[in-house]
């Protein structure tokens, strides 16, 4: 009898279209696949959906208040793009400056949850056009809001504290499913983990570059004595990357997660002070407080009388399980290969020979944080062997910005890029037979400087790739004994 209702049971729930954990699987499996489909309280995720449209929307500001639409993506004569995206340009006239109304529209409307799940779909759709419009601008922060925001389109903030749940009752919830936010704190604690995995370089053992840059602070009130000692310089590398390694089961244990949060809450705040990094300290505050309790804003808002205290039990116990319908097992599918996307992503650069922090192949994308200080000398661009196809032609080579110089001069593959760009410009005036070369000499984390392209190779006739650059040249400086120095 017991054995002939179970199966009517798993049929009714198959006709309903719900799927548990597979009977297969094996127990630690099947348990914690329970867990991740358990009930828990909604108010985090309502908590970080204001805070994240919020900051996103401050974001957006920024953009206009300090000019940098014009300056960034308008003004440079030329973008540097992300590899597989040259097809992605600006939009023309004043494309750019609607363009980013709408992504703080959109962020409002993620803020307050209205038309919640097609807003959360436009701003990541919008963000990603952003984020591939010009490689040179990449900053760690910047990736993670375009992660974040993809993430958000699957997550049910919704259903609580928002006017799509006023305008439609029923699709009000106080609960969510626990991988909802699982969904974030994994990507937070990526973050952190490939953060601290990255620190365990030569150079930042060595108390670099964080020497180098406490010792230019040394004028702060009252504790810039302090930042020209050695002594600081190794404090603070050491402690970033203890903190970086060790933060996230610390934030997991609960009887350490309250010292681990204001530690991570002082970790960022001191960040925010001594570095310019933008929102990144704000938005690891914002997510680092996704490992409290579930309910913790409820509570929160309840003891300040905010919030008027329910009867239905404490939410952040995790409910029964429901199941999956047929769909969500798909939409579980490309969440399970983007995680592990994100697991491979950050050691890709293991691939390719040589320094990391030299070469920047595979850089971008692995929470490579604070790691280098890079000094260019000089970057020349040279046009050798030039023919014309026509009398009275004059060689006018493109130049680029000053903030784009600075940032090419250092990232062979920006290099590449212009150089291609001067190639075609150079074609268009009418030139053939042509080598474009570049010389750059850079220094990293105090070394002394070294030309780090070969000079000798036409870049106008290298293939961009994701292979290795031959005509990159190995860091051969060695590292100063000194791990500080005054200005």
């Amino acid at each position: 009898m017991g054995a002939a209702r179970g199966r009517r049971t798993r049929q009714a729930a198959a006709a309903r279209g719900l799927r548990g954990p597979p009977a297969a699987l094996p127990a630690a499996a099947r348990s914690i696949l329970n867990r991740l489909l358990a009930r828990v309280d909604i108010a985090s995720l309502v908590y970080f959906r204001i805070l994240f449209g919020a900051i996103m929307l401050w974001e957006v500001v920024k953009y206009y208040r300090y000019g940098w639409i014009s300056r960034f993506f308008i003004e440079p004569p030329f973008l540097f793009k992300y590899y597989g995206f040259e097809w992605v340009q600006a939009w023309p006239g004043v494309g750019l400056y609607i363009h980013f109304a709408a992504m703080g529209v959109l962020a409002l409307f993620i803020v307050v949850g209205l038309w919640y799940r097609v807003s959360a779909i436009l701003f990541f759709l919008a963000y990603a056009y952003f984020f591939l419009l010009d490689q040179a601008v990449y900053l760690n922060h910047l990736y993670l809001i375009g992660l974040i925001s993809f993430l958000m389109i699957f997550i049910p903030a919704h259903r609580a504290f928002s006017v799509d749940a006023a305008r439609h009752p029923s699709l009000r919830s106080d609960t969510a499913p626990a991988w909802a936010l699982w969904m974030l704190r994994g990507q937070i604690s990526i973050v952190y983990v490939f953060g601290g995995i990255a620190k365990l370089n030569g150079d930042w053992l060595h108390a670099q570059p964080l020497g180098i840059w406490l010792a230019k602070r040394s004028s702060y009130p009252l504790v810039g004595p302090f930042f020209a000692e050695e002594w600081a310089a190794y404090l603070f590398s050491y402690g970033g990357l203890l903190f970086d390694l060790f933060i996230v089961p610390l934030l997991l244990w609960r009887r350490t997660r309250p010292f681990a949060l204001a530690g991570a809450i002082g970790f960022h705040l001191a960040n925010n002070t001594l570095f310019s990094i933008g929102i990144f300290p704000w938005l690891m505050i914002a997510g680092t407080m996704l490992f409290l309790s579930p309910d913790w804003p409820r509570r929160l808002l309840q003891r300040l009388r905010l919030l008027r205290p329910t009867k239905t039990g404490d939410r952040s116990k995790p409910a029964a399980p429901k199941g999956l319908r047929r769909g969500q097992w798909a939409i579980a599918s490309i969440l399970g290969l983007y995680f592990l996307a994100q697991l491979l992503m950050p050691l890709r650069h293991h691939l390719y020979p040589g320094n990391v922090q030299w070469t920047t192949e595979g850089h971008r994308f692995s929470w490579m944080m604070k790691l280098n200080d890079k000094q260019p000398s000089n970057l020349r661009f040279s046009v050798m062997g030039l023919s014309k196809s026509a009398e009275g032609k004059v060689i006018t080579p493109p130049s680029p910005r000053r903030w784009q110089e600075r940032r090419m001069a250092t990232r062979p593959d920006l290099i590449l890029q212009f150089a291609h760009y001067v190639a075609d410009e150079l074609r268009k005036q009418g030139f053939e037979d042509f080598e474009v070369h570049a010389e750059t000499s850079v220094s990293l984390n105090g070394r002394a400087s070294q030309p780090l392209i070969d000079s000798s190779v036409d870049l106008a006739r290298q293939r961009r790739s994701l292979m290795p650059a031959s005509w990159i040249l190995p860091l051969e400086e060695p590292l100063p004994k000194k791990t500080s120095r005054t200005p």
